[in-house]
């Protein structure tokens, strides 16, 4: 819930400054910075909340911390693309699959009832993925049609 409520509050901010400082709206920039501070946001998570992190990935994956700490940092790495015009549409299309590699160890995760901020397996369980799915969703949209079809 606070990535979503993160991206929505960035992009009104952004929106409202963008018209301030051009005067003029540029919805597809202010959407890449809202996705840009999720981003960054979630990527924090990573390095703060590790060990139930690494509980999302299935165990037949190996150096589970490592993994974990390497989709935090190009979580950030695509935050930064996608603010830089010459690289958006290529962090958006790479964004767009990391997403779409990500749904499995979220479904894994509510499978196992996992908590990742506590590191402990008393999560919401499957009932979660009736959030996650459709924000995972919105993610995807959302980075296409601010990044790629501009």
């Amino acid at each position: 819930m606070k990535p979503l409520i993160i991206l929505f509050v960035t992009f009104i901010g952004s929106l409202i400054a963008i018209k301030f400082i051009r005067k003029e709206y540029d919805f597809a920039l202010a959407a890449r910075i809202a996705m840009a501070l999720m981003l960054v946001f979630t990527a924090v998570g990573h390095f703060v909340f590790t060990k139930g992190m690494s509980m999302m990935i299935p165990p037949f994956i190996p150096f589970k911390e490592n993994m974990v700490y390497l989709t935090g940092i190009f979580e950030i790495v695509l935050a930064i693309g996608l603010l830089i015009p010459k690289f958006k549409v290529i962090s958006g299309w790479t964004l767009i699959v990391f997403l779409l590699l990500m749904l499995p160890a979220n479904i894994y995760a509510s499978l196992h009832n996992v908590n990742y901020q506590k590191g402990t397996l008393d999560g919401n369980g499957v009932s979660y993925l009736w959030f996650r799915i459709p924000l995972q969703i919105l993610f995807i949209v959302w980075t296409y049609f601010s990044a790629i079809r501009v």
